[in-house]
């Protein structure tokens, strides 16, 4: 009626308690705000040597077929997966990248209230993901920067659903060992399910880090998740695969969607997933960029975290907004501490030799100033 306000439909309440996740400043949103010929992103935990030549080759052929659906189940993908993990294919479930896989947890484990203990600051999809589902997400403060797992588990034990430790952990770049894992899944209740992001694990090579495919193999109720975005450089592509028990993956592919990923993706993760070369050139050149650069930031006075990624958290000391601002005019893109509540801290992707050494230089300006 005339002067009456209509109401429109309203939107779940629980939304009102969703941050929405905000990625890193694309590289063409920058160019154009600032009118610059050249970016440096090193804000997302790109591949900065870009994908896998056979990856490239294989989406390019793939595309003459894009007027079909894809294989739906991903069956010669997992197969291969499967191949390479040391599992069988009914224990991989693979989908539209690895925060999907996260969602998709969520959606086949959860009902309201249900209580999920995670740390923080971490990966912040796990606490969205929960809220979605109507859950209670428990956060654990990290303990010097890396997952407090005796903390956590005490916190599950006043009756959690499920755990979710991210290995090596965004954003810190820490990792908690073999023993303390092992300790912790024995302190545990069996009717828990931990989920153990592992999206860095390929760049973790120390002796130390516990393989979360290796418990799954020796029947530990354990959910891993990973991705082709970093080390096979196909994040624009959007694959991401969990590892489990039969029973586990099979609850997951209940609430998969019917196509989730497309075909141009599936065959150049196949491809990617057999370019032995780019792979050991990606890691090779990561651990030597992430050395020099860590190096250089602790040159300048900063408090730089061991990393076991392809990024570095890092302390600048300042509010790193007005950094993460003054790198901006000069074209290059870091991750600001703000959506970690980490207000002084960042962010940053370990990139190319030349790549880091802008980044070096701009600090020095910036912070001197």
């Amino acid at each position: 009626m005339r002067g009456e306000e209509v109401a429109g439909p309203r939107p779940r309440a629980v939304l009102h308690k969703l941050e929405r996740y905000v990625p890193g400043k694309p590289v063409e949103e920058v160019q154009a705000l600032y009118g610059l010929p050249r970016v440096i992103k090193m804000a997302s935990n790109e591949n900065p040597w870009g994908s896998s030549p056979k990856a490239l080759e294989a989406a390019s052929r793939e595309l003459e077929r894009v007027a079909m659906y894809p294989e739906g189940s991903c069956v010669e993908l997992r197969r291969a997966l499967a191949a390479r993990l040391g599992v069988t294919p009914d224990m991989v479930t693979v989908s539209n990248g690895g925060d999907n896989v996260l969602l998709m947890i969520a959606q086949a484990f959860l009902e309201p209230g249900d209580r999920v203990v995670m740390g923080t600051p971490t990966f912040p999809v796990y606490r969205t993901a929960c809220l979605l589902m109507g859950g209670e997400p428990v956060e654990v403060p990290l303990r010097e920067f890396t997952h407090d797992l005796e903390a956590m588990a005490m916190a599950v034990r006043p009756g959690a659903r499920m755990v979710v430790i991210c290995n090596p952990n965004n954003p810190t770049g820490t990792m908690v060992g073999r023993k303390e894992l092992e300790a912790f899944l024995g302190a545990i209740p069996k009717d828990v399910l931990v989920v153990l992001d592992e999206v860095y694990a390929d760049f973790a090579s120390s002796k130390d880090f516990p393989d979360g495919v290796e418990l799954i193999r020796r029947g530990r109720p354990i959910l891993s998740v990973r991705s082709f975005s970093k080390l096979y450089g196909l994040a624009g592509l959007r694959v991401g695969y969990g590892i489990g028990s039969p029973e586990i993956i099979q609850a997951l592919n209940k609430v998969r969607e019917p196509f989730p990923v497309n075909r141009v993706a599936q065959a150049a993760a196949m491809a990617a997933l057999g370019d032995e070369e780019f792979r050991a050139r990606v890691l090779r050149e990561t651990h030597r960029c992430r050395v020099e650069l860590a190096s250089a930031l602790r040159g300048m006075g900063l408090m730089c975290l061991d990393s076991h990624t392809n990024f570095l958290f890092v302390d600048l000391g300042r509010d790193s907004e007005e950094v993460f601002q003054a790198l901006l005019r000069r074209g290059i893109v870091i991750r600001p501490g703000k959506i970690w509540k980490t207000p002084t801290w960042c962010r940053i992707t370990v990139g190319r030799p030349e790549e880091n050494q802008e980044l070096v230089r701009a600090l020095q300006e910036i912070l001197a100033s």
